[in-house]
């Protein structure tokens, strides 16, 4: 028989089902990458992105918050079509779900980057970015080249700054198209032909910023190998100060932006004589101070000085050696008092051991004059023979009249 409780229907509340649906979702769906077009883009006033990934059936919301945008290089717009890589979060409040996006890029530039960089590779191992190859800049060209649009802000910014600088320089402007089709070939053809007809002292290969396809040209192989074997030095401005390119490790120098390039070879006059008197007064105060130094020196140098400096030099070694002699007697005299006491203990006891001495008591010695042995006993010797007698003071020769046994 069934209970009025198991017949009850389960049922749950909506925070209960969006929880589940949560945990569902963003356990399932996290680092995910997801490709799409960017559609109702709308940046907020606090800096976030939010926007719309949409395919010919589908949206999905996202949104960007703004400590992940530092790492984007292009601006995103509707109609983009990117690659948006993060996780998927559910909006309790709202029964929504969204992206939340970590990363940002075009679609198909990842492919890009990797080809570019396998290009990079490429080109490093043949050694065109060495810098064993990088030729300094001449100090006061006469005459700069420039392969660049002939109508882009490059150009602009590079008269722009030579005008306000009044650097005097002939500048002579090699056209080429710097994206797009073709510009690669034209733009190595036009340094190949400065290089031909020695057109400048310094060759300048600039262009404005853009995005990663607008700077193609830039990295193409073409391009780098022009630009390594040039005899003319030659500065890379492509693009803004964080862009750079294959060829800016191809040229001798590197600038940040077309203006910096410009700076770099229109050093101002009134600038140079500046840097000259800084100079001059540095290695003036310079000499004037090891000058000074040196007399000093000098002057320490008197006879009585000398003397002076050579005792307070010698002194402390001096010292250092009579300090070790006083020592060294010391010690000798330690190590002498034993061995002189051990010395007269050993002279006493070979003068009580001696032969001398039991002669001195009254003994002799006697000895066979014809075999010279020392008598101790009287099978020894004879009678008639001749002995010899030691004493203590002297000696005897006596015949023997008879022996006993």
């Amino acid at each position: 028989m069934q209970t009025e409780d198991s017949q009850q229907e389960q049922f749950y509340s909506v925070t209960q089902i969006t929880s589940l649906i949560r945990d569902l979702l963003e356990g399932e769906f996290f680092g995910i990458t997801v490709e799409g077009e960017i559609s109702n883009f709308r940046p907020s006033s606090t800096g976030h992105l939010y926007f719309s990934l949409k395919d010919e059936q589908s949206v999905l919301s996202a949104v960007m918050f703004k400590n992940r945008i530092f790492g984007l290089n292009f601006k995103p717009a509707d109609g983009m079509v990117v690659r948006a890589k993060g996780n998927i979060s559910v909006y309790a409040k709202r029964g929504t779900y969204q992206l939340i996006c970590e990363s940002l890029q075009k679609a198909g530039e990842g492919e890009l980057l990797a080809l570019l960089e396998k290009r990079k590779a490429k080109l490093a191992a043949a050694g065109l970015f060495d810098k064993e190859r990088k030729k300094p800049l001449p100090l006061f060209p006469g005459r700069v080249a420039v392969v660049t649009s002939p109508t882009g802000a490059a150009i602009r910014d590079i008269l722009r700054v030579l005008k306000r600088r009044n650097a005097g320089l002939n500048l002579v402007i090699l056209p080429s198209p710097v994206q797009g089709e073709g510009a690669a070939e034209t733009i190595a053809r036009q340094i190949r032909r400065a290089n031909e007809f020695n057109m400048g002292d310094v060759l300048i290969v600039t262009r404005g910023g853009g995005s990663l396809e607008d700077l193609l040209p830039f990295y193409e192989e073409v391009v780098v190998e022009a630009i390594a074997e040039s005899r003319i030095p030659v500065i890379s401005a492509v693009g803004h100060e964080i862009d750079t390119t294959l060829s800016d490790l191809a040229a001798d120098v590197r600038a940040p932006t077309p203006s910096a390039a410009a700076e770099m070879v229109s050093a101002s006059r009134l600038e140079l004589e500046g840097r000259l008197t800084t100079l001059q007064h540095a290695i003036t105060e310079a000499l004037q101070s090891r000058v000074e130094r040196i007399r000093l020196l000098l002057s320490q140098f008197t006879p009585d000085n000398l003397v002076r400096n050579f005792q307070i030099y010698v002194q402390p070694y001096a010292l250092q050696v009579e300090e070790a002699r006083d020592q060294l007697v010391l010690s000798m005299e330690r190590l002498l008092v034993p061995c002189r006491h051990r010395l007269d203990l050993l002279s006493q006891a070979v003068i009580t051991n001696s032969p001398l001495a039991v002669l001195e008591r009254g003994y002799s010695v006697v000895s066979s004059e014809r075999t010279g042995q020392v008598l101790v006993s009287s099978r020894q010797i004879e009678p008639a023979e001749t002995v010899k007698i030691r004493l203590h003071q002297g000696r005897l020769r006596a015949e023997v009249k008879e022996k006993e046994e």
